[in-house]
């Protein structure tokens, strides 16, 4: 299980924090959460280069995804990641669903 932050780095573009929640005392206190949704998509769901439309937590339940960045790097998220989606700005990053079988996700909106 790992947690991950995507955030809009100073060139515009999105990037990848691998954070260790015993390091970031803010991960391990309570989040004020407006509404939470899950999703099931299945493999082979492609989302081209896009922010995300607020922050927000999104928790792979099942299935695997790989983050896309735009100078090549791709991070994949299996059952139990959690990625802070912060980069609401910018070149934005993409995801797609890998394996054989659907992603479910909770995505936790956070209050601003």
């Amino acid at each position: 299980m790992g947690s991950i932050r995507l955030y809009t780095g100073d060139d515009g573009k999105s990037h990848i924090e691998e954070i260790d929640p015993s390091s970031h005392p803010n991960w391990t206190t309570l989040h004020n959460a407006k509404a939470i949704v899950f999703r099931a998509s299945p493999p082979g769901t492609f989302s081209d280069f896009h922010v995300a439309p607020r922050k927000q937590y999104i928790i792979t339940l099942s299935g695997e995804a790989e983050i896309g960045l735009a100078d090549g790097t791709v991070h994949r998220l299996g059952a139990g990641d959690v990625n802070l989606a912060e980069d609401v700005t910018g070149h934005g990053h993409t995801t797609r669903v890998v394996g054989n079988v659907p992603r479910v996700t909770a995505t936790v909106q956070l209050e601003e």
